[in-house]
């Protein structure tokens, strides 16, 4: 599919590499390194902001509003995109600590954050040196928006994010596009939704694209509302959507490709530092427990001590973890083969479940290091939030679902063993 009203709605396009697609722009190591280390230090002033109102957000499971304008305020939500289109082109290990940093102090700004930016890097990754999609990725940068996904569907689908029952309908030169039962995170707050579909109404359910459509563009009709037991800001609930855009909004790439190229590394990547940043304060709470009971017998050592030393280990354990992953993607980038292959699928894949059990197994240990006050709601050494809100990495995109690709990898993959990749 074209990407200007010139080209051919339809039929195989021929499409330039990714590092094309990306325009990277030449900066000074040293001036991008200040302006990382800045960006990070605005994370933190905006986590305290979203920690004042964590619980408050929680009880209501409302979306954190606080902590987005103050989001938009430190123009944090465009830093992904490319210095060509405006944006600060801050790197995925910038991003993922920015979203560790978030969720210590609300899980659920730390989550929608990395929500977005998964959806950011579909048009930073495919649609550099398109048109529309460049001048849209100015506009980000410009007025700070927040991007929101469709991919799941109703009809059977479900979670599976690869094939659609809905397909794009060709009308002149825009499209429409009805999708039922989708659940949208924060559907009711963005700005713009990524939205999946056929690319026909005739067409396979994985022959898929993407498309942009903005706020003024579409229509969402609520159809179910999830009370969910954690992360609960996201405010992830079921719409109808109906909308109505030029055609030059649909991304020219296949969306096979863009899962496969930058959906699966941003996710599982990003996810997992908003986990690693649940997991950390948890052992932080732990830690401050440990030492007022310290406090309160002079010359002892308290006997949770030895647990907190313990789970000291395995929070490092997790951030070598995301550390790797984030390195492997940065030496993978710009290698569609590379991004594409089995042995980066199935580390990505493997990072993902990794992590998702590891953040429910940390804060598990801080209770016990906690115990009752640890249990409690009113307690500053609780974890109660922080227990509901892990509990959500292992469902999101299922573990099982995941596992079960990376089986079907593994019947003609041989596991590379070596340190080195």
């Amino acid at each position: 599919m074209g990407s200007a009203a010139s080209r051919p709605a339809t039929g195989p396009q021929p499409k330039p590499s990714i590092e094309s697609r990306q325009r990277p722009v030449l900066v000074d190591l040293g001036s991008r390194a200040e302006a990382e280390k800045a960006m990070i230090a605005k994370a933190r002033a905006v986590a305290k902001i979203a920690a004042e109102h964590a619980a408050d957000v929680d009880a209501k499971a409302r979306f954190p509003q606080e902590a987005f304008e103050a989001l938009r305020a430190q123009r944090l939500l465009g830093i992904m995109i490319p210095a060509a289109h405006g944006g600060e082109q801050a790197s995925l290990a910038t991003i993922a600590e920015i979203g560790s940093i978030l969720a210590q102090g609300c899980s659920s700004t730390g989550m929608i954050y990395a929500m977005h930016q998964i959806k950011l890097s579909s048009l930073v990754v495919h649609c550099g040196a398109d048109p529309w999609h460049g001048t849209f990725m100015a506009r980000i940068a410009a007025e700070q928006l927040l991007l929101a996904s469709a991919t799941t569907e109703g009809g059977g689908v479900g979670g599976d994010l690869r094939s659609s029952v809905c397909g794009v309908m060709r009308d002149g030169d825009d499209f429409t596009l009805e999708k039922e039962g989708c659940l949208i995170s924060y559907g009711a707050q963005a700005d713009a939704i990524l939205i999946t579909a056929r690319r026909t109404p005739e067409a396979p359910p994985s022959d898929q694209v993407m498309a942009v459509l903005t706020r003024d563009q579409y229509r969402l009709e609520r159809s179910a509302v999830w009370d969910t037991m954690g992360m609960r800001g996201t405010c992830s609930d079921n719409f109808t959507f109906a909308g109505r855009a030029p055609a030059q909004q649909i991304i020219p790439t296949p969306f096979a490709e863009i899962a496969a190229q930058s959906m699966l590394a941003h996710a599982h990547l990003l996810w997992a530092g908003v986990w690693y940043g649940i997991a950390a304060e948890a052992v932080a709470r732990a830690e401050s427990f440990v030492r007022g009971e310290a406090r309160k017998r002079p010359g002892t050592t308290p006997p949770s001590a030895l647990r907190l030393a313990e789970l000291l280990a395995r929070l490092q354990q997790f951030k070598a973890l995301v550390v790797a992953g984030l390195d492997r993607y940065e030496r993978a980038r710009g290698d569609a083969d590379e991004l594409s292959s089995m042995g980066f699928v199935v580390a990505m894949n493997s990072i993902k479940i990794a992590a998702s059990q590891s953040v429910g197994e940390i804060v598990s240990q801080a209770f016990l290091i906690c115990g009752i006050q640890g249990y409690r709601n009113d307690s500053p050494s609780s974890l109660a939030r922080l227990m509901r809100d892990a509990l959500s990495a292992p469902i999101m995109i299922n573990n099982d679902r995941i596992l079960g690709n990376t089986s079907n990898l593994l019947a003609v993959y041989k596991h590379d063993s070596s340190l080195s990749r």
